[in-house]
């Protein structure tokens, strides 16, 4: 899956940089639709990721691409490769990487097989 995303104003830091913090909220969202629509059937949380590390600074204006890719199927966890672009600058390096792994819960809140 891929989606974009702008940066605004009120997504900056005092320096005038994006808040790491957001981008891995956006990340998180990202690869939680991702793993959603892949497995429509569960309802997912988040329950790691394996490296933050941000590569360089990200400033407002930015439009920036999100791929999450799945990587790993387990049989209540499902584990998603994402990668973050410069959507300008498609020859850069990623900006961010990182694997995030989701496990399917029941209502109340027990793990329950994805398949």
């Amino acid at each position: 899956m891929e989606t974009h995303r702008l940066v605004l104003p009120e997504d900056l830091n005092h320096l005038g940089f994006l808040f790491g913090g957001r981008l891995l909220a956006w990340v998180d969202e990202a690869c939680w639709i991702a793993a959603s629509l892949d497995f429509p059937h569960c309802q997912f949380v988040t329950i790691g990721m394996d490296k933050v590390e941000f590569r360089h600074s990200v400033r407002q204006g930015t439009i920036l691409n999100i791929r999450c890719t799945r990587e790993r199927e387990g049989n209540t966890s499902a584990s998603y490769r994402v990668e973050v672009f410069d959507r300008r600058n498609h020859q850069a390096p990623p900006i961010f990487s990182t694997l995030i792994t989701y496990v399917s819960v029941d209502d109340s809140g027990r793990k329950r097989k994805i398949r």
